[in-house]
């Protein structure tokens, strides 16, 4: 498993995973609230290991 996000990428993600993380989770509710915030999460967790992947079936590498 080796790194396939770049540092831009990296920061993106965990910013948009604790952004989305926080409104699902506590800002929102029911069905919606629980999406958005395993959606958050997943994001926040490939953003810090570096890897994702669906970047690895598809072939895509932000790393430089």
């Amino acid at each position: 498993m080796t790194a396939n996000e770049g540092n831009w990428d990296r920061i993106i993600r965990v910013v948009i995973g604790l952004a989305l993380g926080y409104w699902g989770f506590f800002q929102m509710g029911g069905l919606w609230g629980i999406i958005l915030g395993v959606i958050g999460l997943v994001l926040l967790i490939t953003g810090a290991i570096g890897f994702c992947p669906i970047y690895s079936l598809v072939g895509l590498n932000t790393k430089s």
